[in-house]
């Protein structure tokens, strides 16, 4: 027997809008107001609490120190590989 807090069936209304079933909101603690943060991974919508994704970037990053700019790291190895494309 399907789980009802977490299946449901759900239609596309006009305009692309879709309604969320209060029981998955309920599971989610999804209420009014909240940012939810939509992204598409294998052919799949997922919806996240903004804080959700705040938390696991957070978690993902927490080795990186303080005193560190990822993107001045960034913009640092784009400027040798440009460099090295040019000297070839």
């Amino acid at each position: 027997m399907a789980d009802f807090s977490t299946h449901a069936e759900v239609r596309l209304g006009e305009q692309g809008r879709l309604v969320i079933p209060a029981a998955l909101r309920k599971s989610l603690g999804f209420e009014p107001g909240d940012t939810l943060i939509a992204r598409l991974e294998d052919e799949r919508l997922i919806l996240e609490k903004q804080e959700t994704v705040q938390r696991r970037l957070k978690a993902r990053f927490f080795h990186v120190r303080k005193d560190t700019s990822l993107a001045n790291e960034l913009i640092a190895q784009r400027r040798e590989e440009a460099k090295r494309e040019v000297d070839e």
